[in-house]
């Protein structure tokens, strides 16, 4: 009896050591992946709430407006209410486009005017929520490289957008410096179609917290003093101060709720 024991105890115990030793190969293997672009925003989405985000009740003011997004799988609703003297204004961007009301009264816009509420309406809650969205379909992702800005190391993740399902301005190209240890986006440029030509814009992340596991970041505002600077060199710039401080970008009164997907 005892000796069938101990045939059972060094056959556990062999399995055991096994299982670990898979587990440390397996871990060793991990760490020397090459990540991808997509390995990262993966790893950043997850660290930043994940799939929290895809069942979620937002709600938090900006520049004392008031917005909410809701998000349930792959339905979505965002909104803006903006209150005007008596009158409270309400843009409504959801799977179904875009909708305006005045109080309770549908307002019929015309097509331009409609899309430039919808691309404003629809930027304010795709920067509040970032990196969450850079899955989407229409997002293609590039690893330019590596990093060091103010003494970190970050991979350096250039983002286009295909025409269809990319949105009014998706010409519109970002760059992300995700940070290399903890996977969190410290910093993020963005290049836009202006009146004159290009546009230019640095944010460096600051106040992060979690609320109810979501993490939420408010930003420092740059644009470059020289205007032919290109969008790839603004980590460096911002890095040898020559970027002007223009706005900061700040969620107020941020209230999260997680709703069950039953």
């Amino acid at each position: 009896m005892k000796k069938y024991l101990l045939y059972i105890f060094v056959a556990v115990l062999f399995a055991c050591n096994n299982e670990n030793s898979n587990a440390v190969k397996q871990e060793v293997e991990n760490s020397n992946k090459v990540l991808t672009a997509n390995d990262i925003i993966d790893k950043s989405i997850e660290v930043s709430g994940g799939d929290n985000f895809k069942r979620s009740s937002l709600k938090f003011e900006f520049r004392d407006t008031y917005y909410q997004a809701l998000r349930k799988n792959h339905e979505f609703l965002l909104v803006r209410l903006t209150v005007n003297n008596k009158d409270s204004i309400f843009d409504m961007l959801s799977n179904v486009g875009y909708e305006r009301y005045n109080n309770e009264a549908f307002v019929k816009l015309d097509d331009s005017i409609a899309k430039k509420y919808e691309a404003s309406v629809n930027s304010v809650h795709y920067f509040s929520v970032l990196p969450y969205g850079l899955n989407d379909n229409a997002v293609n992702k590039t690893l330019l490289g590596n990093e060091n800005i103010k003494g970190k190391d970050y991979y350096k993740i250039k983002v286009t957008f295909n025409a269809e399902g990319g949105g009014e301005d998706y010409e519109d190209v970002f760059i992300y410096w995700v940070d290399k240890s903890e996977f969190k986006v410290d910093y993020l440029a963005y290049s836009y179609h202006e009146e004159h030509g290009i546009g230019l814009r640095f944010r460096e992340a600051y106040n992060e917290r979690y609320v109810n596991s979501l993490r939420f970041v408010d930003y420092n505002n740059y644009k470059p003093e020289d205007n032919t600077m290109s969008l790839e060199n603004l980590g460096k710039a911002f890095e040898d101060n020559q970027l002007k401080l223009l706005s900061k970008i700040e969620l107020e009164n941020l209230e999260v709720q997680l709703i069950n997907n039953q």
